[in-house]
């Protein structure tokens, strides 16, 4: 999830107020802006130009927004780990070196933080919720921090994400995304897979969990979805090895859409492990079919 500040457009009772307030504000976003393409979101002056736009209008959205990524930039910081696995957090290595046993050691970039700064990030966010409940960019910035910070143990991603899902299952009318109502009706499940993804990625075991539990959180607020049937199949034959309750979702996604292209390449998966030569070749005679279309 790519967050992109947008422009906000202030209206007032008393118009000579807003239009000045917000020319300031046009002219803080600006060089805010300027400044971020050249030294990043907690570069020189930076905190000088955040300072005076909150004195003008202490509520405006790309502040706040400003503000987080200042604070979560601030607060983040990377350092080299050693790991004896090839993968790690959905990494991959930085370099390896032998130890004095000839076994393989695997070095990492690791993203850190200060847990009083990234507290401030989080304030941040929590204020533009607050203030503007209809704007989602928000609502993910919170949940990306989450799983920055969190890493193999996203506890709070998930119960934040599941919370917003049955929100979203809620509303009446659609979210603001990028300074405009959204209009495309996959956007939030849309949006849920890509987290789906991020926690599979990280590939721990409390992280498959994650992905679990937050498929099927989707798939009860939003029963028949392929997507979401192929995620836990997905959790069962990689987090654990259990191919056959894998094949249960695969063959539910395959009666639904015949041609569902994952259910049908990990069904071949599946169905190799377990040996089943008869179920394999008939998934990848029906994947030949659909890839010769």
């Amino acid at each position: 999830m790519k967050h992109i500040i947008s422009r906000i457009f202030v209206s007032a009772v008393v118009m000579s107020l807003a239009v000045s307030v917000s020319a300031q504000t046009s002219k803080f976003e600006k060089r805010y802006n300027l400044l971020v393409s050249q030294f990043g979101p907690a570069g020189v002056g930076v905190e000088t130009v955040l300072d005076n736009w909150e004195k003008e209008d202490s509520t405006d959205y790309n502040l706040l927004l400003a503000k987080f990524e200042f604070y979560f930039a601030k607060a983040k910081s990377t350092v080299v780990v050693s790991k004896p696995d090839k993968k790690y957090l959905g990494m991959s290595p930085v370099f390896s070196l032998k130890d004095s046993t000839g076994n393989a050691i695997y070095y990492y970039q690791e993203e850190v933080f200060d847990d009083e700064i990234y507290g401030l990030a989080v304030k941040e966010a929590d204020k533009a919720v607050a203030l503007y409940p209809d704007k989602i960019d928000c609502r993910f910035l919170k949940a990306n921090a989450y799983i920055a910070y969190e890493k193999e143990s996203p506890d709070m991603a998930l119960a934040y994400l599941i919370e917003l899902a049955r929100q979203d299952a809620a509303r009446k009318k659609p979210w603001e995304f990028g300074g405009a109502e959204v209009e495309d009706k996959d956007f939030f499940e849309d949006a849920m897979l890509e987290y789906c993804v991020s926690f599979y990625t990280i590939g721990s075991q409390r992280s498959y969990e994650a992905f679990r539990i937050l498929s099927e959180e989707m798939l009860a607020l939003h029963p028949g979805s392929v997507e979401y049937m192929n995620n836990i199949g997905t959790y069962y034959m990689v987090a654990k090895d259990d191919c056959k309750t894998a094949l249960k979702y695969y063959g539910k996604v395959l009666k639904k859409d015949s041609d569902n292209y994952t259910a049908l390449k990990n069904g071949i998966l599946a169905a190799r492990k377990l040996k089943d030569t008869k179920l394999e070749t008939k998934y990848r005679e029906r994947l030949k079919s659909l890839n010769d279309k």
